[in-house]
């Protein structure tokens, strides 16, 4: 049985990771309008990313016969006035949900909840690769971002991005 606190956040972190599907559609959405459709893809993947996450936090409870509460999703709320602060904005963003993911590993572990730490241990990993992810997109975008060749290519770079669902395993 998962500890309430526990429990709680759980069913939290899945109305979070539906909203961060939510922005980085917002994200695809401003790119695809600057005509720049590989960045536009990459965050389109990203989407689908989190929203698969979602559904393994959603999984995840109902393997453990625990209720899922859906709650409304927020509305987008990062100012895009660049393409420069939509990169910053999702790396801070990637930082926000590791520490999310932190606080739920550390009520797990003061639950001495190993079942849900070690499904927590796949997010643990794959938040330090999307806030790699995310901050190799900024270091890109200052090298090359300024020169439209430069732009052009790395823009190529990212179309190349297809879609991988996670394997992890519930």
């Amino acid at each position: 049985m998962v500890n309430a606190k526990v429990h709680a956040l759980l069913n939290n972190q899945i109305n979070k990771e539906f909203y961060s599907a939510y922005l980085y559609l917002d994200f695809s959405n401003y790119f695809k309008a600057r005509g720049l459709d590989g960045f536009a893809n990459w965050y389109k993947i990203q989407a689908e990313e989190e929203r698969d996450h979602a559904m393994l936090f959603y999984t995840y409870l109902q393997n453990e016969n625990m209720p899922v509460t859906l709650e409304a999703i927020d509305k987008p709320d990062k100012v895009l006035d660049s393409d420069m602060s939509v990169l910053k904005a999702g790396l801070e963003h990637e930082i926000y949900v590791s520490s999310l993911i932190n606080d739920i590993y550390a009520a797990a572990h003061e639950a001495k909840d190993f079942r849900t730490m070690q499904f927590l241990d796949w997010f643990v990993k794959e938040q330090g690769e999307e806030e790699t992810n995310a901050n190799d997109l900024i270091t890109k975008m200052e090298l090359f971002g300024s020169d439209p060749r430069g732009l052009y290519l790395l823009n190529q770079e990212l179309s190349a991005r297809v879609y991988t669902a996670p394997s992890l395993v519930l």
